[in-house]
Order: C-alpha cells, then sequence, then structure tokens
C-alpha cells in the first residue's frame, strides 16, 4: 500500500474512524456535541460515496485528518487515489506565492500530480478523463484574491463539463465572521477574482460553491453534481484557528486576518514583510518618514526568494499588538502611507494589479481623491446589501 508520508506523525486511521463514528449523522451542525469537526473529519460521511472509484483529489498540505494527511487516510482506506491535482503554492505549500508549479509524481506514491497553477488553471479533458469522482480539500482564508477558491471554480467547471460529481470537504473560514470591502465587477474577472462578491466573502469553500452552482456562475451557466460535507459545531462568529498555515506568506492567525486589509500594497514597492519571519504583520518602506519601527526583508527559501525591499531597511509600523477587533478589513493602513508618501501618483506603481485586487477601477479613484474610508465604505452599501440576500440561501452555518 502507497503511503506519501506528509507529516511524521499519523494518528492510526483505525481509531480515527472509530472516534468519527461515535458522532451522529446528520446536516445539521447544531445536533453535535464535542470539538469542531472539519469535512475530512467526518469519515463516515464521504467514504461510502468514493469506495470502489477512482478518485481525484484537489488538495495541499492543509487537507488532513487530525495529524493524517487526506491521501495517506485514502490510501490506508484501500481508495483508488489516481492523481492529485495541485493549486498555488503546490502540494506541500512550500512554493511562493506567483510561482508556476509542475506537474510530476509524488514521489512516495507514485501518484501522479497535476498542476492547476502552471499554463493551465483549468483541469483539461484529458486530466479528467477515467475518474469517478473529485474531493476537494483545501483550507481557505476567506478573502476574494486568494486563488485555491479559484481553482475550486475551475474544478467545479471541469466536473460539470466531463459529468463527474464533486466533493467539497468543508473547513471553517477563519475570516468568516463578517463580509466587507468591495464587490467585484464586471470587466475585472481574472485568477485573483472570480465571482461577484466582496473582498472578504465570510464563507466557507463550502458556501462558496453551493453558491457558484447556484447562481450558475459557471461557464455557459453549467452546474457540477455538488455534495458538500459541512464541518460540525461551527458557528461563524467563532474565532476560528488554521491547523496549518495555508501558505508561505500567512504563517499565522494574524498574517490571515490582516491578509485582505495589507494585500493592497502588493501593488506598491512597499514591503509588508515578504522576506521576513512575520509577513502581512508589518508595513514599511526605506525612508525614515514612515515610522519608528524597522526591519530588513531579506531572501528566505520557501517564503519569499526576491522580497520587495530586499537587504534594505525598512521604517514603518509593526501590527503585531493589534486587538482583536482592529484585525478586520480596513483601507487606513494603505491610506496613511500613501499620505505620508505626500499622495504621490507614483505610490501604486501597479494600478492594474490594484484595480484586480479590488474587483473594479473606482477604489483607487476614490483613495486617491481624498476621500475617507467612511465615504468609501457607504458606497459600498446596496452591493453589500444585495449580497447579503443573495448568499442567505447557501449558508450551511449559523
Amino acid at each position: 500500500m502507497r503511503f506519501s508520508r506528509l507529516f511524521l506523525f499519523q494518528l492510526p486511521v483505525l481509531l480515527l474512524m472509530v472516534v468519527l463514528s461515535a458522532c451522529p449523522a446528520s446536516g445539521n451542525p447544531d445536533v453535535f456535541a464535542g470539538p469542531l469537526k472539519t469535512g475530512a473529519d467526518r469519515i463516515h460521511e464521504w467514504l461510502p460515496m468514493v469506495k470502489n472509484q477512482k478518485v481525484g483529489l484537489l488538495v495541499n498540505h492543509t487537507a488532513v485528518t487530525g495529524n493524517v494527511h487526506l491521501v495517506d487516510t485514502l490510501l490506508s482506506l484501500g481508495v483508488d487515489v489516481d492523481r492529485i491535482f495541485v493549486p498555488e503554492h503546490g502540494f506541500r505549500g512550500d512554493a511562493d506565492a506567483g510561482e508556476l508549479i509542475d506537474d510530476g509524481v509524488d514521489a512516495a506514491t507514485g501518484i501522479p500530480i497535476v498542476s492547476l497553477y502552471s499554463e493551465t488553471r483549468k483541469p483539461t479533458p484529458e486530466q479528467m478523463a477515467g475518474l469517478d469522482v473529485v474531493i476537494f480539500d483545501i483550507q481557505d482564508v476567506g478573502v476574494r484574491f486568494y486563488t485555491y477558491i479559484s481553482s475550486m471554480h475551475y474544478m467545479m467547471e471541469a466536473c460539470a463539463e466531463a459529468g463527474i460529481p464533486l466533493i467539497v470537504l468543508d473547513r471553517p473560514n477563519p475570516n468568516g465572521d463578517y463580509f466587507d470591502g468591495p464587490v467585484l465587477q464586471h470587466g475585472f474577472t481574472s485568477f485573483v477574482g472570480v465571482h461577484p462578491i466582496p473582498l472578504v466573502h465570510g464563507l466557507t469553500v463550502g458556501e462558496l460553491a453551493l453558491m457558484i452552482n447556484g447562481q450558475r456562475w459557471l461557464k455557459d451557466s453549467m452546474q457540477c453534481h455538488l455534495t458538500v460535507v459541512e464541518a460540525v459545531n461551527y458557528t461563524k462568529d467563532m474565532q476560528y484557528s488554521v491547523m496549518m498555515p495555508p501558505s508561505p506568506n500567512l504563517p499565522n492567525d494574524l498574517s490571515i486576518r490582516l491578509y485582505p486589509s495589507l494585500c493592497f500594497f502588493e501593488a506598491t514597492n512597499v514591503s509588508i514583510g515578504r522576506g521576513t519571519y512575520f509577513p502581512f504583520q508589518v508595513i514599511g518602506y526605506p525612508e525614515p518618514k514612515y515610522g519608528e519601527f524597522t526591519f530588513t526583508p531579506v531572501s528566505i527559501k520557501g517564503m519569499a526568494t526576491s522580497p520587495p525591499q530586499q537587504d534594505k531597511k525598512c521604517f514603518g509600523v509593526d501590527l503585531r499588538e493589534l486587538e482583536p477587533w482592529e484585525q478586520r478589513f480596513t483601507l487606513k493602513y494603505y491610506m496613511d502611507f500613501l499620505r505620508i508618501s505626500g499622495n504621490s501618483p507614483d505610490f501604486t506603481s501597479r494600478r492594474r494589479w490594484f484595480n484586480l485586487l479590488a474587483g473594479n477601477d473606482t477604489l483607487l479613484k476614490q483613495i486617491e481623491s481624498g476621500m475617507s474610508e467612511e465615504e468609501i465604505r457607504a458606497s459600498w452599501k446596496e452591493e453589500h446589501e444585495a449580497f447579503e440576500r443573495m448568499r442567505k440561501p447557501y449558508l450551511l452555518y449559523k
């Protein structure tokens, strides 16, 4: 039997099955008592759907049940894992942001690995051929431009075209307690923004998959045969701590909470800590006027090989002591640094990239015109109300 040995410490799958079998099978999380369980943990729910099937997986290093990777769990249960599709950052989650991932073979198991972050972003018919079912299990962070949900979208589309069922093993959203930011507008669709949803969308991947299907956002208004295995004992107001970093530059809960606010700096030459061991937790630039806190980005293998302002002393702010209520999405940091720059028109050096992240070409104009954050937020009121109405039928958790 083939094992990938992604983790050194693995719980015996038989013991895990015994523990999980004690949970009642119900689509209503309210009837469960005990610890939080992800969709992947609920083996008794999804195992009958994949037994005696040729299975494809869209997973990365976050697809775990306890300390056991989903690949190991499936193989130990005798499930035929035929191929593994991988998103940005690769199978083991150690590739830098934007680094293209190659096809290959998992050395430990011999299972073919198909990259969905190369020239191919959507599985081809040839890559889907022969599969009976596909499982998606990846820890997301609830932000529109985090590309795991883009990969899920295109896998749903490929499954719909091939007539292959898709099972989404749901996981809590660490930014799931709210939604905020502009809704993506027509004309700004890209791999960092596929859906007309707010920048912070407040949905789990399972809820979003249901919305994609229900709103017919797939090509030609197709729908895939979709099953969502819900997490249990999870509510949206829960402070959820991820089991492991979902990507190299989101190493902890704080970085995940600040990610939607700081990612706009990627359209500038300002450092947000790439090349340090606290990325997405600091902001700085090599001029003392930006703040008293200092740090120096360097090349770090597996995190940032060529970070902005590499080997330069940056001055700015340290956000690592923020209170929880201060960690929600805000435009404050971007607006503050723009103001300190003297409202330089060159501050946002990659304007097209900013607009793709924002999902429109309005936000940057609003900021540069001198509008306050309160005034900008007021302009989102109607689209937020429309999104609130649209998402209600797809919500799985209180």
